[in-house]
């Protein structure tokens, strides 16, 4: 299941350094569901920004999240409508997948679909001054040097309440909702790089509940700072 992806990355970081330039920087963000990983992404970008026009670099950083799928519909030659449900962390039957092959000519297995999200994610890495947010951009990326992987965490109690308030649902609908998108979101991550691998681990995990928004960008700044990233 791996192999392709594998050969991928090692075919990029060949090509990489025949070009003399390195990947990078890249910041993946990952998150459990209910914590606010775009706001954060969002406000770090601008940052990360600012600290460069400080130092006189005339470069920006920016945050990628949607744009993924919309650039891996456009490798494919496809409606992004009709990858959506992969960004959806969903998977189509056997017989839907069967069924789709025999009669539309523009039918892309899932495998194929979510090997072009990684090329995608990977090429918006090498070109560096990014930040990934979800889309297993940990495993993908986590080979690049100069990169730094974090992970948003919050007790469940917490998100619960979160979650109910922002889309008008019971605590109990929410509790569901959060288990089941961070396990599709777990499955999702390993399928690039296997369960329970360096790949699949983070440089810095932190607690929402703990910090604001801001602390937590300023958390990520300063490691990024250390990490000799901006």
């Amino acid at each position: 299941m791996h192999i392709d992806l594998l050969k991928y990355v090692s075919d990029r970081i060949h090509e990489e350094g025949g070009k003399g330039k390195e990947a990078g920087p890249v910041i993946t963000i990952s998150r459990e569901y209910g914590c606010p990983a775009k706001i954060i992404a969002g406000r770090l970008a601008e940052e990360l920004t600012r600290k460069l026009f400080v130092k006189g670099k005339d470069a920006k950083w920016k945050f990628v999240t949607k744009e993924i799928m919309a650039e891996s519909a456009k490798a494919l030659e496809i409606d992004p409508e009709k990858i959506k449900y992969v960004f959806q962390y969903e998977q189509k039957g056997m017989v839907d997948d069967i069924i789709s092959a025999q009669f539309s000519k523009y039918y892309k297995s899932e495998r194929k679909i979510r090997n072009t999200v990684a090329k995608v994610i990977r090429n918006m890495a090498s070109e560096g001054n990014v930040i990934i947010v979800g889309r297993g951009g940990v495993a993908i990326t986590h080979d690049i040097s100069r990169s730094l992987h974090i992970m948003l965490e919050a007790p469940m109690e917490w998100r619960t309440v979160r979650i109910a308030e922002n889309f008008k649902i019971s605590q109990e609908e929410a509790r569901k909702n959060a288990n089941d998108v961070d396990l599709k979101r777990k499955e999702f991550r390993e399928y690039f790089q296997g369960k329970n691998t360096d790949y699949t681990r983070f440089d810095l995990t932190i607690n929402c509940m703990s910090f604001s928004i801001e602390e937590i960008v300023h958390i990520i700044l300063r490691v990024a700072e250390i990490r000799k990233l901006v």
